[in-house]
């Protein structure tokens, strides 16, 4: 019977709490409607492939397999451009009659991969033509000799001969990759925004739950209660954190180098400044969360809801591949502009300042949020 009281007691406060009774019923079926935006959309991968001096019939056969498409350029120096301004995903080079060199961006393996197969299927397709083409007019010629034969003496008709086969030549590829080489999978495409999900989850958690535990253990009262701003209060939290934030970023980003082995074309510094703005991103919205939390179970709860979706929206499901109204949820999440700021640079080799539009939508986050939470610490002063 007493267990009984005890589970009516949970149950009654439980359901006094609609934040918990929310975010336990709300937020599962908010992440699997989001979940079924994301895979229910179409995956397809579509390639761009600049061609430069390659036989017409060859182009045409490779624009001819699904989901590529031709663009030929008149000099190599104009397809490497367009490699480089990441408009095409590879370069079909032909050097000779029968030797090509093929360039591939390789920042997503499975471009990749459609290349390769659609590049030897063009030149499949062509060499059954020819071969086609040859032995109809092989046959041709066996048809008009023995006619010949038929015409001139027996004796004469050993002084025919057929005409020998020309050799077929061998034909050479050779593979060149701009990011990486043959072996670079799915997670070199992803571990950059893997990088800054990990740093915004756990500075987020971390940061969100220190605060709430100095709330309800009176310590925020208790500074709340002296003459210092709240401006100054905030300030001092998110500099403390954001030395342990900064200490995590560099691990973070070393042992991804360094033990994983994952190549950086751009600088290391700027990967590490723009995983750190990211940190204190992540350290702005914990402390947020937290102030409007009410205990470590309803700070957990936020994670659903502010988490997650960044995962989702974030790059590492395609976004050219849903739908427009779709695409538009990452532009409101720090998480996309992070992960495309450090693909940029860990991909493409780009510089810290060409990517001003990144940097400048984290740093109006940063500063949004840390105005919010100024203005959140108005309500747990009591003088």
């Amino acid at each position: 019977m007493r267990s009984i009281y005890i589970a009516r007691r949970v149950i009654s406060e439980l359901i006094r709490d609609k934040r918990t009774l929310a975010m336990m019923f709300v937020a599962p079926v908010l992440i699997m409607f989001l979940m079924k935006l994301i895979f229910t959309q179409s995956a397809t991968t579509s390639v761009t492939v600049a061609t430069v001096g390659v036989d017409g019939n060859i182009r045409s056969a490779l624009n001819d397999v699904k989901h590529v498409s031709v663009e030929k350029k008149s000099t190599n120096a104009s397809a490497k451009k367009a490699l480089k301004d990441q408009k095409v995903d590879a370069i079909v080079h032909q050097t000779s009659d029968n030797h090509y060199t093929v360039t591939y961006a390789n920042t997503d393996a499975t471009k990749t991969t459609l290349v390769k197969a659609g590049f030897k299927a063009a030149l499949a397709q062509v060499g059954v033509k020819q071969l086609k083409q040859t032995t109809v007019k092989l046959s041709q010629t066996v048809t008009q000799m023995a006619t010949t034969i038929q015409k001139v003496a027996p004796q004469a008709a050993g002084n025919l001969s057929l005409p020998k086969a020309k050799k077929q030549a061998t034909t050479k590829i050779t593979n060149k990759y701009n990011y990486g080489d043959k072996d670079t999978g799915f997670f070199n495409k992803i571990v950059p925004i893997l990088m800054g999900f990990f740093v915004f989850f756990f500075v987020f958690l971390i940061s969100g739950m220190a605060l709430l535990k100095e709330r309800t253990t009176g310590t925020l009262d208790r500074l709340l209660a002296t003459p210092v701003r709240r401006g100054e209060i905030v300030l001092g939290y998110m500099m403390s954190y954001g030395i342990l934030a900064l200490i995590q970023t560099v691990i973070i980003v070393l042992c991804t180098v360094g033990f994983m082995g994952v190549e950086i074309t751009g600088t290391l510094g700027a990967v590490m400044v723009t995983n750190f703005l990211l940190a204190l991103v992540a350290l702005a919205f914990g402390i947020l969360m937290s102030t409007m939390a009410q205990s470590e179970f309803q700070m957990m709860q936020f994670i659903p809801i502010i988490v997650i979706p960044q995962v989702f929206f974030s790059g590492i499901v395609p976004l050219d591949s849903l739908a427009s109204w779709v695409k538009d949820i990452s532009y409101i999440l720090p998480l996309t502009y992070a992960g495309n700021a450090m693909t940029q640079i860990i991909m493409y080799g780009t510089k810290l300042t060409s990517l001003g539009l990144d940097i400048g939508v984290l740093l109006l986050f940063l500063l949004v949020l840390t105005a919010l939470n100024v203005r959140g610490m108005r309500r747990y002063r009591k003088v």
